[in-house]
């Protein structure tokens, strides 16, 4: 399969005086994030993104902790969560 084969038209734009192009009329919104890719034709691929904190990769790339932290959410959610001591040592109680 062609990476182009699913694409479909959506719109014509020439690019402005800072060679700019508007992408609205495909969908994009402020502040949305693209990979740019281009191929020896000149064709443009825009792959959406979603960027996170270094320090938050490591549940993305650890299946056990990622599955770990979504126990424990849906424990909370469900209200089965309980107090560590280990975790709460300097937490008033009354704060909770």
């Amino acid at each position: 399969m062609d990476v182009l084969d699913d694409f479909r038209p959506v719109a014509e734009v020439t690019a402005d005086e800072r060679a700019r192009v508007a992408i609205g009329k495909a969908g994009a919104h402020k502040d949305d994030r693209y990979a740019v890719s281009v191929n020896a034709d000149g064709a443009i691929l825009l792959t959406p993104l979603v960027s996170i904190p270094k320090r938050e990769l490591l549940v993305w790339e650890n299946a056990e902790l990622r599955a770990s932290l979504f126990r424990g959410l849906a424990e909370a959610a469900e209200g089965a969560a309980r107090p560590l001591s280990w975790v709460t040592t300097d937490v008033d109680q009354d704060d909770v």
